[in-house]
């Protein structure tokens, strides 16, 4: 690891978080503090204090048996979609108030290179671009507020995204819901804009827990 700009137990934390929201580390694995430090190359303090945050995300859980990876659950997934089902089409409206000539490229060009890696089947690049997509409307949405509540929702659902997003027909799909979202919003339509948010929000997570089932 390489710990430059942030604190140890930042980084430490943002690492281990990472491999639990990205599905490393499973729901049901152990993990000890003598393994972490052995496997970070860290003393066990910056350790313990990413442990008590994880705790404070309900993201790990004491047992008998150790620490316990919890990480995001199909019903957490549904309950934070509920969420974004019904808050985010205000941040996709708050967007087109506001949007300036560089957050709009920046949001085609997310779509853009989306349409470019679908063609290559990757889908790490497209996780990342979708997580682009919407992290350019929660910035340019005009609200702290909004921002500061969708962002960790979308980050924390990662899993979920990535599960759907391995399935060619369901990450086509997705990026066309992207494209014609952005349609809407160049076309200053906001009531387009914020049906189509919906009901792609509504579709991602139709598609995520349809894969987690199969």
């Amino acid at each position: 690891m390489d710990y430059k700009t942030v604190s140890l137990s930042d980084q430490v934390f943002e690492h281990l978080e990472s491999n639990i929201l990205s599905g490393k580390y499973q729901r049901g694995d152990i993990i000890t503090e003598l393994q972490l430090c052995s496997e970070l190359g860290v003393s066990r303090t910056p350790i313990r204090e990413a442990l008590r945050r994880l705790f404070q995300e309900h993201l790990i859980e004491d047992t008998p048996k150790g620490t316990m990876v919890l990480g995001i659950t199909p019903r957490d997934f549904r309950d934070m979609s509920e969420i974004r089902l019904r808050i985010e089409e205000l941040a996709v409206r708050g967007f087109i108030e506001n949007a300036t000539e560089e957050s709009l490229k920046a949001l085609n060009e997310a779509v853009d290179f989306q349409e470019f890696y679908l063609a290559r089947g990757d889908v790490d690049q497209l996780k990342a671009l979708d997580g682009r997509f919407h992290e350019v409307i929660y910035a340019g949405c005009g609200s702290m507020i909004l921002k500061d509540t969708l962002a960790p929702l979308h980050k924390k659902i990662q899993q979920y995204r990535r599960t759907a997003l391995r399935n060619p027909d369901r990450a086509s799909h997705s990026v066309r819901e992207h494209r014609e979202i952005l349609e809407a919003i160049q076309h200053r339509d906001a009531d387009l804009a914020a049906e189509r948010m919906q009901r792609h929000i509504l579709n991602a997570m139709e598609r995520a827990l349809g894969e987690e089932d199969a």
